[in-house]
C-alpha cells in the first residue's frame, strides 16, 4: 500500500532526524526536532511524529527522551524528497566522526556488581568521537561505549582504562568478545564467548586467570566488542 503524502512540515522533521543521526550517531529529542523545524509547541512536534509513525517513516518508543528510531523505507524516500534546501535542511557534510554513548564500566577482571541493562540508559553530555573506519556499516542507533576495569582480556589488546565500543545484540558467536550480564552472580564480566553443552565457557586473555563456566541459561549476552580506544600516556 502507497503511504499518504507528508506535509511539508513533516519532510522537514525527517530529513533533520535523519541529518542529526548521520552527525551525532543517536537521534534527537522533541525540543531539538522542534526548534530545527521552527515548531515552539512540544503538542505540534509530538502530532506530527505520530503522523510519520503512523505512516511507516518512524518508530517511537514512548516516554524515552530520544526514543526514536528510522524504518529502513525512509531512508529512500528523504533522498528523493523534491527541495530538501527550501526545506532549510542542509545535507551534513561528511565526516570521519561518530558520537557514542559512554554508558559506564565493564569488569574485565573477575564479574563484579554492577547495573544491569548495560548500554540502554546514558548521559548525554557523555558522548565520544570514534573514528567511522573503525566500526564499518554498523548501525549507529545500536552502539554503545564502556570504560574497561581489570586487565583478564590483556592479551587480546584490552587493557585497564581502555574504551571498548560495543554493538548491542543478545546472542554471540563462539570467539566474540562480549559483555555478559550473569544473573544468578547479578554481576557483569568482559570475555570472550565460548558455548559448550549446556554451560558458557568465559574465557579470559590473561594466562594468569582461569576461565569462568556458567549454564547458558545464566548468561545474557549485553553486546559484543567491535573496536578498543586507548589514550596514550
Amino acid at each position: 500500500m502507497k503511504r499518504k503524502e507528508l506535509s511539508a512540515r513533516q519532510k522537514k522533521m525527517l530529513v533533520f532526524i535523519r541529518r542529526f543521526i548521520e552527525r551525532h550517531g543517536y537521534p534527537p529529542t522533541i525540543r531539538e526536532i522542534g526548534k530545527a523545524v521552527g515548531a515552539s509547541s512540544t503538542s505540534v512536534v509530538n502530532y506530527n511524529l505520530d503522523r510519520l509513525a503512523d505512516k511507516g517513516y518512524i518508530e517511537r518508543v514512548p516516554e524515552v527522551s530520544r526514543g526514536l528510531r528510522l524504518l529502513p523505507q525512509s531512508e529512500a524516500d528523504v533522498s528523493t524528497f523534491p527541495g530538501t534546501q527550501r526545506l532549510g535542511i542542509v545535507p551534513s557534510s561528511a565526516t570521519s566522526l561518530l558520537q557514542v554513548p559512554l554508558v559506564g564500566t565493564i569488569a574485565a577482571s573477575a564479574p563484579v556488581p554492577t547495573p544491569d541493562d548495560v548500554g540502554y540508559y546514558y548521559d548525554t553530555d557523555d558522548l565520544i568521537d570514534v573514528p567511522l573506519h573503525l566500526l564499518g556499516a554498523e548501525d549507529a542507533y545500536d552502539l554503545f561505549a564502556l570504560r574497561v576495569v581489570g586487565d583478564s582480556m590483556i592479551d587480546a589488546m584490552v587493557a585497564e582504562g581502555d574504551i571498548v565500543i560495543l554493538r548491542r545484540q543478545t546472542v554471540a558467536q563462539n570467539g566474540d568478545m562480549v559483555a555478559v550480564w550473569l544473573d544468578e552472580r547479578g554481576e557483569t564480566t568482559l570475555k570472550k564467548y565460548y558455548q559448550e553443552g549446556e554451560k558458557v565457557r568465559l574465557q579470559p586473555a590473561n594466562p594468569t586467570m582461569q576461565p569462568i563456566y556458567v549454564p547458558a541459561e545464566h548468561v545474557h549476552v549485553q553486546g559484543r566488542v567491535l573496536a578498543v580506544l586507548r589514550r596514550l600516556q
